[in-house]
């Protein structure tokens, strides 16, 4: 399976992984540069709201965070939203276990609608500041919670639904 390019943004001050944000950006830079932030943002839901879930609700949330992200990419002014709830990382080089325990957490956050920020930390000295030995790793709100395995679901579930 390959594997995908997942960003993740701010979207009404929640961090949301976006599948495919990377790519499109960069593939729209020379046609929509001068376009407005309407047709942007249209474009955008259109092309990315097929790899991705999209509220009806959330639509003009994330769309203002698609633009914001697209002027970002082309150096121009935007504006920024900071992000609210769970501050969560994972830690580790990048092998099958981390992508897995990422992908858990995601899961889980989106199905007991918790907002929260998720960064998968693969930088070595970074990691080494958590004290951590083996990976991956699961940080919440500062604490990590379990090194070296890829603890059960419903572990997962309790501590993040603790943690809100």
């Amino acid at each position: 399976m390959a594997e995908k390019d997942i960003t993740q943004i701010h979207v009404a001050n929640c961090s949301v992984g976006i599948i495919g944000i990377k790519r499109l950006v960069e593939r729209m830079a020379q046609t929509h540069a001068s376009k407005t932030d309407e047709e942007v943002q249209s474009f955008m839901l259109d092309q990315l709201g097929k790899d991705n879930y999209i509220p009806n609700s959330a639509k003009d949330s994330y769309g203002k965070a698609f633009v914001r992200e697209f002027r970002k990419f082309l150096g121009q002014s935007h504006a920024e939203d900071t992000p609210r709830g769970l501050d969560i990382k994972v830690l580790g080089a990048g092998c099958t276990q981390c992508h897995s325990l990422t992908q858990m957490v995601m899961e889980v956050l989106t199905e007991l609608e918790i907002p929260a920020g998720v960064d998968h930390i693969t930088d070595l000295k970074e990691i080494a500041r958590y004290g951590v030995m083996g990976s991956p790793a699961l940080v919440i709100n500062g604490k990590v919670m379990v090194v070296g395995s890829v603890p059960p679901r419903d572990r997962v579930r309790k501590w993040l639904a603790e943690a809100r």
